[in-house]
Protein backbone atom coordinates (compact mmCIF):
# COMPACT_ATOMS: atom_id res chain seq x y z
CA UNK A 1 0.00 0.00 0.00
CA UNK A 2 3.02 2.29 0.63
CA UNK A 3 4.67 1.78 -2.19
CA UNK A 4 1.08 2.20 -4.22
CA UNK A 5 0.63 5.50 -2.60
CA UNK A 6 4.26 6.77 -3.31
CA UNK A 7 3.93 5.81 -6.70
CA UNK A 8 0.39 7.74 -7.13
CA UNK A 9 2.51 10.70 -5.98
CA UNK A 10 4.77 10.13 -8.81
CA UNK A 11 2.10 10.20 -11.55
CA UNK A 12 0.55 12.99 -10.00
CA UNK A 13 3.89 14.94 -9.97
CA UNK A 14 3.79 18.93 -11.64
CA UNK A 15 7.44 19.94 -12.87
CA UNK A 16 6.84 23.52 -13.81
CA UNK A 17 8.96 25.27 -15.82
CA UNK A 18 11.30 28.27 -14.98
CA UNK A 19 9.57 31.25 -13.89
CA UNK A 20 11.47 33.46 -17.06
CA UNK A 21 10.57 30.55 -19.32
CA UNK A 22 6.65 31.43 -18.31
CA UNK A 23 7.09 35.19 -18.89
CA UNK A 24 8.78 34.71 -22.21
CA UNK A 25 6.24 32.20 -23.40
CA UNK A 26 3.22 33.53 -21.94
CA UNK A 27 3.22 37.11 -20.35
CA UNK A 28 1.30 39.33 -22.98
CA UNK A 29 3.86 41.52 -22.32
CA UNK A 30 6.39 39.86 -24.83
CA UNK A 31 3.74 40.02 -27.67
CA UNK A 32 5.57 42.80 -29.44
CA UNK A 33 8.95 40.45 -29.30
CA UNK A 34 7.60 37.79 -30.98
CA UNK A 35 5.23 40.27 -33.34
CA UNK A 36 8.86 41.03 -34.85
CA UNK A 37 10.21 37.20 -34.63
CA UNK A 38 7.39 35.87 -36.59
CA UNK A 39 6.51 38.72 -38.96
CA UNK A 40 10.49 38.34 -39.83
CA UNK A 41 9.35 34.34 -40.27
CA UNK A 42 6.36 35.29 -42.77
CA UNK A 43 8.23 37.38 -44.93
CA UNK A 44 10.66 34.78 -45.23
CA UNK A 45 8.35 32.21 -46.52
CA UNK A 46 6.56 34.87 -48.90
CA UNK A 47 9.85 35.52 -49.96
CA UNK A 48 10.80 31.68 -50.46
CA UNK A 49 6.78 31.43 -52.15
CA UNK A 50 7.45 34.50 -54.83
CA UNK A 51 10.04 32.53 -56.20
CA UNK A 52 8.12 29.37 -57.01
CA UNK A 53 4.27 30.92 -57.56
CA UNK A 54 4.01 31.48 -61.13
CA UNK A 55 6.85 29.57 -62.53
CA UNK A 56 5.44 26.59 -64.37
CA UNK A 57 7.92 24.15 -62.89
CA UNK A 58 6.80 24.46 -59.74
CA UNK A 59 2.92 25.25 -60.61
CA UNK A 60 2.45 23.30 -63.41
CA UNK A 61 4.48 20.21 -64.03
CA UNK A 62 6.16 19.86 -61.02
CA UNK A 63 9.81 19.41 -62.63
CA UNK A 64 11.60 22.03 -60.44
CA UNK A 65 10.64 19.61 -57.29
CA UNK A 66 11.24 16.22 -59.30
CA UNK A 67 14.92 17.95 -60.69
CA UNK A 68 15.13 18.68 -56.54
CA UNK A 69 14.12 15.16 -55.36
CA UNK A 70 16.28 13.52 -57.80
CA UNK A 71 19.13 14.99 -56.96
CA UNK A 72 18.73 14.91 -53.12
CA UNK A 73 18.29 10.71 -53.70
CA UNK A 74 21.35 10.30 -55.93
CA UNK A 75 24.34 8.49 -54.04
CA UNK A 76 27.90 10.14 -55.89
CA UNK A 77 30.32 7.50 -56.61
CA UNK A 78 33.02 9.41 -54.70
CA UNK A 79 32.10 11.86 -51.16
CA UNK A 80 28.67 12.03 -49.31
CA UNK A 81 25.39 11.73 -50.44
CA UNK A 82 22.83 14.56 -49.35
CA UNK A 83 21.09 12.34 -47.62
CA UNK A 84 22.08 10.77 -44.98
CA UNK A 85 19.36 8.70 -43.38
CA UNK A 86 18.32 5.79 -45.61
CA UNK A 87 14.32 5.86 -44.93
CA UNK A 88 14.20 9.40 -45.89
CA UNK A 89 15.83 8.30 -49.27
CA UNK A 90 13.42 5.83 -49.82
CA UNK A 91 10.47 8.13 -49.12
CA UNK A 92 11.49 10.42 -51.60
CA UNK A 93 12.02 7.63 -53.88
CA UNK A 94 8.24 6.40 -53.53
CA UNK A 95 7.31 10.08 -54.52
CA UNK A 96 9.13 10.11 -58.01
CA UNK A 97 8.02 6.55 -58.70
CA UNK A 98 4.42 7.77 -58.24
CA UNK A 99 5.07 11.09 -59.95
CA UNK A 100 3.47 12.65 -56.95
CA UNK A 101 5.78 15.72 -57.64
CA UNK A 102 2.99 17.00 -60.33
CA UNK A 103 0.60 18.03 -57.22
CA UNK A 104 3.35 18.57 -54.44
CA UNK A 105 5.31 21.00 -56.08
CA UNK A 106 2.34 22.76 -55.57
CA UNK A 107 1.35 22.14 -52.24
CA UNK A 108 5.43 23.19 -51.38
CA UNK A 109 4.73 26.75 -53.14
CA UNK A 110 1.10 28.04 -51.84
CA UNK A 111 2.23 25.89 -48.71
CA UNK A 112 5.15 28.23 -47.90
CA UNK A 113 2.59 31.51 -49.39
CA UNK A 114 0.01 30.07 -46.66
CA UNK A 115 2.82 30.21 -43.80
CA UNK A 116 4.09 33.20 -44.53
CA UNK A 117 0.59 35.17 -44.51
CA UNK A 118 -0.44 33.58 -41.35
CA UNK A 119 2.35 34.32 -39.84
CA UNK A 120 2.50 37.80 -40.82
CA UNK A 121 -1.21 38.64 -39.58
CA UNK A 122 -0.67 36.68 -36.75
CA UNK A 123 -3.77 34.10 -37.32
CA UNK A 124 -2.86 30.13 -35.77
CA UNK A 125 0.61 31.27 -35.24
CA UNK A 126 1.82 28.31 -33.24
CA UNK A 127 -0.10 25.97 -36.18
CA UNK A 128 1.48 27.74 -38.63
CA UNK A 129 4.87 28.00 -37.19
CA UNK A 130 4.34 24.03 -36.73
CA UNK A 131 4.03 23.69 -40.50
CA UNK A 132 6.83 25.63 -41.45
CA UNK A 133 9.25 23.43 -39.05
CA UNK A 134 7.57 20.70 -40.88
CA UNK A 135 9.18 21.96 -44.07
CA UNK A 136 12.41 23.18 -42.74
CA UNK A 137 12.84 19.63 -41.40
CA UNK A 138 12.01 18.19 -44.82
CA UNK A 139 14.22 20.52 -46.53
CA UNK A 140 17.44 19.31 -44.10
CA UNK A 141 16.69 15.68 -44.15
CA UNK A 142 17.16 16.24 -48.03
CA UNK A 143 20.17 17.79 -47.79
CA UNK A 144 19.62 21.40 -48.20
CA UNK A 145 20.74 23.21 -44.80
CA UNK A 146 20.80 27.10 -46.62
CA UNK A 147 18.41 29.17 -43.90
CA UNK A 148 16.25 26.32 -42.78
CA UNK A 149 18.32 25.79 -39.67
CA UNK A 150 17.92 28.69 -38.48
CA UNK A 151 14.51 28.99 -39.67
CA UNK A 152 13.81 26.03 -37.83
CA UNK A 153 14.55 27.06 -34.72
CA UNK A 154 12.51 30.31 -34.86
CA UNK A 155 10.10 28.24 -35.76
CA UNK A 156 10.22 26.09 -32.58
CA UNK A 157 10.56 29.63 -30.62
CA UNK A 158 6.99 30.37 -31.84
CA UNK A 159 5.07 27.31 -30.99
CA UNK A 160 6.33 27.61 -27.95
CA UNK A 161 5.00 31.05 -27.44
CA UNK A 162 1.76 30.31 -29.74
CA UNK A 163 -0.19 31.86 -26.69
CA UNK A 164 1.28 35.27 -27.20
CA UNK A 165 2.81 34.77 -30.76
CA UNK A 166 -0.35 36.27 -32.22
CA UNK A 167 -1.07 38.50 -29.31
CA UNK A 168 -0.95 41.71 -31.31
CA UNK A 169 -2.34 40.43 -34.35
CA UNK A 170 -5.87 38.25 -35.58
CA UNK A 171 -5.17 35.16 -32.42
CA UNK A 172 -5.87 37.91 -30.64
CA UNK A 173 -9.37 37.41 -31.62
CA UNK A 174 -9.79 34.05 -32.94
CA UNK A 175 -8.19 32.82 -29.56
CA UNK A 176 -10.69 34.16 -27.58
CA UNK A 177 -13.49 33.15 -30.34
CA UNK A 178 -12.65 29.73 -30.88
CA UNK A 179 -10.84 28.63 -27.87
CA UNK A 180 -8.18 25.83 -28.01
CA UNK A 181 -9.34 21.98 -28.48
CA UNK A 182 -8.51 20.97 -24.96
CA UNK A 183 -10.36 23.87 -23.02
CA UNK A 184 -13.46 23.80 -25.10
CA UNK A 185 -16.46 22.98 -23.39
CA UNK A 186 -17.59 19.64 -24.95
CA UNK A 187 -21.11 19.01 -26.48
CA UNK A 188 -23.86 18.32 -23.81
CA UNK A 189 -25.87 15.15 -24.32
CA UNK A 190 -28.91 16.15 -26.60
CA UNK A 191 -26.86 18.17 -29.10
CA UNK A 192 -26.75 21.06 -27.31
CA UNK A 193 -24.28 23.41 -28.28
CA UNK A 194 -21.17 23.90 -25.91
CA UNK A 195 -21.49 27.07 -23.22
CA UNK A 196 -18.87 30.22 -24.17
CA UNK A 197 -15.93 30.12 -22.94
CA UNK A 198 -15.74 32.26 -19.74
CA UNK A 199 -13.20 35.09 -19.34
CA UNK A 200 -11.03 33.29 -16.60
CA UNK A 201 -10.72 30.34 -19.77
CA UNK A 202 -8.48 33.08 -21.63
CA UNK A 203 -5.38 31.35 -23.51
CA UNK A 204 -3.51 34.64 -22.49
CA UNK A 205 -2.28 34.26 -18.83
CA UNK A 206 -1.75 37.70 -16.93
CA UNK A 207 1.73 38.73 -16.05
CA UNK A 208 3.16 36.76 -13.31
CA UNK A 209 0.83 33.88 -13.53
Amino acid sequence: MLSLNLLQRKQNRVISEPQFVKTLFGDARFSILWLVVRVWLGYQWIDAASHKIGVPAWTETGEALKGYWMNAVAIPEAGRPPITFDWYRGFLQSLLDANAYTWFAKLVAYGELLIGIALIIGAFVGIAAFFGAVMNMNFMLAGSASTNPVLFIVALGLIGAWKIGGFIGADYFLLNLIGTPWNRNKFAEGGQQPEAVQPDTMPVPAAGD
